[in-house]
């Protein structure tokens, strides 16, 4: 499995695949790996909003720790 398309491009291949199956008659074999694919697809979306989610809240925790450090005093504001 790649990691080099974009969640969007994955999200569109997993959209073209339900599509396909929603429309054509397909044989077993092509089912399979049809869903076989779409596992591997899912696995890179579920990976590619972990690995966001864990970016995010690294900078919500730098913003938090800058906050800590920052001056409480009112005349520094100023």
């Amino acid at each position: 499995m790649t990691n080099d398309k974009t969640y969007r491009q994955t999200i569109e291949e997993l959209e073209t695949i339900l599509r396909a199956l929603e429309t054509d008659t397909v044989d077993v074999d092509d089912l399979t790996a049809r869903v076989q694919r779409s596992a591997e697809l899912i696995r890179l979306c579920k990976q590619k909003l972990r690995n966001a989610e864990a970016a995010i809240d690294r900078v919500f925790d730098t913003l938090d720790e800058e906050d800590e450090t920052e001056p409480t005093d009112d005349n520094d504001l100023a």
